[in-house]
């Protein structure tokens, strides 16, 4: 039997709160002027890439939506593995007294914790279907993990014995659950996927270094191929992950003017080591407890790419992690055209996959031309290539990209080449425009008049100066719901005042309203 941990809510919008609108959605999608949520809401389930469940607060990541998490994690694996990084997999399943001996972290997760305590059905006696099995109770109950440092630093305790067994780099690809009251798809929900980074190391520099590295790896990618710039930078001692020394995170900005964290790196010290007394001999044979990193992304990165790039008319996605890179709609005149048409598609397409490029030839019969237009725009495949008799006796292509909706006539010779270089100006372009649209969101406060003015009127980030307490921090968010996203890295030192409580301050922190 599962039972809950008490539920809270993180959010400002759920599932919940849109669903009954989901059997009244006409073909369009609703504009994010109107309602923003509704039209995040909207763009998921009629892409295709989520749906609701049978199961409060968890989602189904159908076909087109995993494809998209398939290609974004197939890459992140490429990176953890260039950086030295190996996969293994650990229990979902956590003993609770395995939580209870880090303080911290026990704090930090226990309500958001669902826990197992029995193991067996039986049919009701009384007729009444099935039942749980009060003699099947468990001796000790169960976590289903809501992250795997104590179950993983458990293990550690037996892997680890000297300084030839470190450092230890080690990945999981898993999924986690989370009780959450208010949720939203890819965004927060109770079970998601993710992976999680967790290494032992001799010394307290090269850990920081692991953690530091492993951020860079973060930020490259969301900017080198979901096209979003980032921030990085720490958390204040109130945001850390629990159970951290330091936890480094990335900040991407949504078109609503919002932040979204968008991956944790987080520097453990000896913490966990010396909960599960995990030493190692070193090279002058002493004893020393091992130092610890861990470090995940997980599906809401799916959530930041719709939110980064999308429009009214659909998906934007880009080029290097779109499921299909190019989709090609024929122009049929007459049957005799099909085979004409069929055969210099294959010919086209044979090319683009030499090329490495992703692409679908859509010669379905059940739907017109302009209905797959408009499928594939709301799909956000970046480029569409459509073509008929007319085209190919005048050895050109129709091209219309997604990113600006330009359409323009190219040359079937060295279509494959060109084609590959405008998904690369594709990519570029909407890193440019996000990059662009983030810069004009980001802002300077000296008051306090100033930072709520800035952040009711023109939101983003807001840079400005805080005296560096957490009852400070506390209070700027029980008035404004803005927190402190980050202190940047390699932050300028700069003598000031803070703008709620007038004290001094020496830097300046990074405030936004947040996801």
């Amino acid at each position: 039997m599962v039972r809950r941990g008490r539920q809270t809510s993180k959010t400002t919008w759920s599932d919940e709160d849109v669903r009954p609108k989901k059997q009244q959605m006409s073909k369009e999608l609703t504009s994010r002027e109107e309602d923003y949520s509704q039209w995040y809401n909207d763009l998921v389930i009629k892409g295709g890439l989520a749906d609701y469940s049978a199961v409060r607060g968890c989602m189904v990541i159908k076909p087109y939506g995993f494809a998209l998490w398939e290609n974004m994690r197939d890459q992140l694996d490429k990176m953890f593995k260039e950086t030295g990084h190996v996969n293994a997999y650990f229990p979902l399943l956590i003993p609770k007294s395995f939580l209870s001996k880090e303080a911290a972290h026990v704090e930090g997760f226990a309500k958001e914790c669902a826990v197992v305590t029995h193991y067996r059905l039986m049919n009701d006696p009384n007729g009444k279907g099935i039942v749980v099995d009060p003699d099947a109770k468990l001796e000790e109950e169960l976590i289903i993990r809501p992250t795997s440092e104590t179950i993983i630093w458990n293990t550690y305790k037996d892997w680890i014995q000297s300084y030839r067994d470190l450092p230890l780099l080690i990945n999981q690809w898993a999924n986690v659950v989370r009780w959450e009251m208010r949720t939203r798809l890819f965004l927060r929900t109770a079970e998601f996927l993710w992976q999680e980074g967790h290494t032992a190391h001799a010394t307290k520099e090269e850990a920081i270094e692991e953690t530091e590295r492993m951020l860079g790896v973060y930020a490259d990618f969301v900017e080198e191929y979901m096209a979003v710039p980032v921030i990085k930078g720490l958390k204040t001692a109130s945001e850390r992950f629990a159970g951290a020394v330091e936890t480094y995170c990335i900040e991407a900005m949504m078109q609503d003017g919002k932040a979204l964290q968008a991956g944790t790196s987080h520097f453990l010290g000896q913490n966990f080591a010396k909960a599960f007394d995990v030493q190692f001999l070193t090279k002058e044979n002493k004893q020393e407890y091992v130092w610890a990193t861990s470090w995940g992304v997980s599906t809401r990165l799916i959530g930041a790419l719709i939110m980064a790039h999308s429009d009214d008319q659909g998906l934007i996605l880009p080029p290097k992690i779109a499921p299909f890179q190019v989709v090609i709609v024929p122009i049929y005149k007459g049957d005799e055209s099909k085979p004409v048409i069929d055969a210099k598609a294959a010919e086209i397409i044979s090319a683009l996959k030499a090329l490495g490029v992703r692409v679908k030839y859509d010669n379905s019969d059940n739907s017109r031309p302009g209905w797959k237009f408009a499928e594939y725009e709301l799909k956000g495949v970046p480029v569409r290539l459509a073509m008929g008799l007319r085209d190919m006796e005048n050895k050109v292509v129709e091209v219309a990209r997604r990113d600006t909706k330009e359409k323009s006539s190219m040359p079937m010779d060295g279509l494959a080449g060109n084609i590959v270089k405008l998904l690369d100006d594709i990519q570029q372009n909407m890193y440019n425009k996000a990059l662009a649209f983030r810069t004009e969101k980001t802002s300077k406060a000296d008051t306090w008049d100033e930072f709520v003015k800035l952040l009711d009127e023109k939101g983003g980030f807001i840079s400005a100066h805080w005296d560096g307490t957490a009852e400070t921090e506390e209070m700027i968010k029980d008035k404004t719901k803005a927190t402190i996203r980050c202190i940047p890295m390699n932050n300028e030192m700069e003598a000031g005042i803070c703008i709620l409580s007038g004290k001094p301050s020496t830097q300046r922190v990074l405030f936004a309203r947040a996801y």
